[in-house]
């Protein structure tokens, strides 16, 4: 599991882009073992994996030939292997990048999400170099170029739907079932979920009242799922949850939990919700005739 700080950094994050944290957080948990950074020469840096077959593809005539007989490259996917320490790895890169840096940063997974540099150009960056940077900048830049790879890539629907064998083929290519991805994404989810991220705290059903429900009913009802600021989780509240679920393309349920309240969060248009306060305030207005 992530330590304290990194679970609230990644929670803070994705409630911002309208994410689940407890999906993120799966991912980062299988793709980075949990853990964030690693010290190089007394610096914080990501974690990386070099890629051996990708340097060797983005090199030609005596670079190439340079590159194999030094051992960093190779036209075999696996045929160079990653030494089993950061360090090691780090090491391994700067002598790639000695022979071609765009080409050796290119060929590097980096960070929580564990992004190919190769994916630069798709991500928006103006170059490999500055997505590096992003990477190199902390914890927040290393989920911000997740967060870029997930939207780019449609999986952040597949992620709100928990859709782990869809994550998993993104993620981990077609042979994802052979090392069981989607498997270990759905334990880390539940895990964190059950931990009391938002996943589990955004949980809300029939029964339930107070400010959390007044908060949901608000959401809704800026959404075109008009209900009363109750604060009372009643069958009205459970049928607009299970229509916007629908809608959206969420697991129905007509209880919610973080995927639909990050959607909720990440949708609501602000003249609309504007306008239905507006609505509502003259509604209590007329109600008590002020």
């Amino acid at each position: 599991m992530l330590a304290p700080d990194a679970v609230e950094t990644i929670t803070r994050m994705a409630r911002e882009e309208g994410v689940e944290a407890a999906s993120l957080l799966a991912i980062i948990q299988i793709e980075s073992g949990g853990r964030v950074h690693a010290m190089i020469d007394g610096r914080a840096e990501p974690l990386i994996r070099f890629e051996g077959h990708y340097f060797d593809r983005r090199l030609s005539g005596s670079m190439r030939e340079r590159a194999r007989l030094a051992g960093l490259s190779s036209p075999k996917a696996g045929g160079i292997a990653n030494p089993a320490s950061q360090a090691g790895r780090w090491a391994l890169l700067r002598q790639a990048a000695a022979l071609a840096p765009d080409a050796a940063y290119e060929s590097v997974s980096w960070g929580v999400g564990q992004v190919m540099g190769a994916h630069w150009r798709m991500l928006g960056y103006d170059n490999v170099a500055a997505l590096v940077e992003e990477a190199r900048s902390g914890l927040a830049g290393q989920a911000r170029l997740m967060l870029r790879y997930l939207e780019k890539t449609g999986l952040r629907d597949a992620l709100g739907r928990h859709d782990w064998a869809a994550v998993a083929r993104g993620y981990n290519g077609p042979a994802y079932a052979a090392n069981g991805y989607d498997r270990k994404l759905a334990r880390a989810y539940r895990s964190y979920a059950a931990a009391g991220g938002d996943a589990a705290g955004d949980r809300l059903a029939i029964g339930m009242r107070g400010e959390a429900v007044r908060e949901l009913q608000l959401l809704l009802s800026a959404q075109g799922y008009p209900l009363e600021l109750d604060g009372i989780f009643g069958v009205r509240t459970a049928e607009a949850v299970e229509r916007f679920q629908r809608e959206r393309g969420l697991a129905v349920s007509g209880e919610t939990d973080g995927a639909t309240m990050a959607a909720l969060r990440a949708r609501v248009p602000l003249d609309g919700l504007a306008g239905f306060l507006w609505r509502w305030a003259a509604g209590i207005l007329r109600r008590f005739r002020i």
